[in-house]
């Protein structure tokens, strides 16, 4: 079983920056993909990134050269910068793993304003 709390989310003015960070109640070594969803309100949860154990990632092109994604195995977190954020980046942000199942944070608001 693996418990994910997520942190760092805020309100933030449209080109200003925000760090996400998602830790993980058990070592993130063996863990094969975590990763970012987020749900706007009204609109389905969508993927905005995932990292493999190997460190390949993924992101949806709306938000790739803004958004980084990482990992810290030594401290069994993962990371989402995001940069330049706009607007439409509004939203509840969940950390996931795939460790056998799909575990999930509780989410953490993100709210970019104009």
């Amino acid at each position: 079983q693996v418990q994910l709390v997520e942190s760092g989310g805020g309100s933030v003015q449209a080109g200003g920056s925000l760090r996400l960070s998602c830790a993980a109640s058990r070592t993130i070594f063996s863990i094969n993909t975590m990763g970012w969803y987020r749900q706007a309100p009204g609109n389905e949860r969508e993927l905005v990134a995932d990292i493999t154990s190997g460190g390949t990632t993924n992101y949806t092109d709306s938000v790739k050269g803004r958004f980084t994604i990482s990992r810290d195995n030594a401290k069994n977190t993962v990371y989402l910068q995001m940069n330049s954020v706009k607007p439409e980046d509004t939203a509840v942000y969940y950390c996931y793993a795939d460790y056998f199942f799909r575990y999930w944070g509780q989410g953490t608001q993100v709210t970019v304003s104009s």
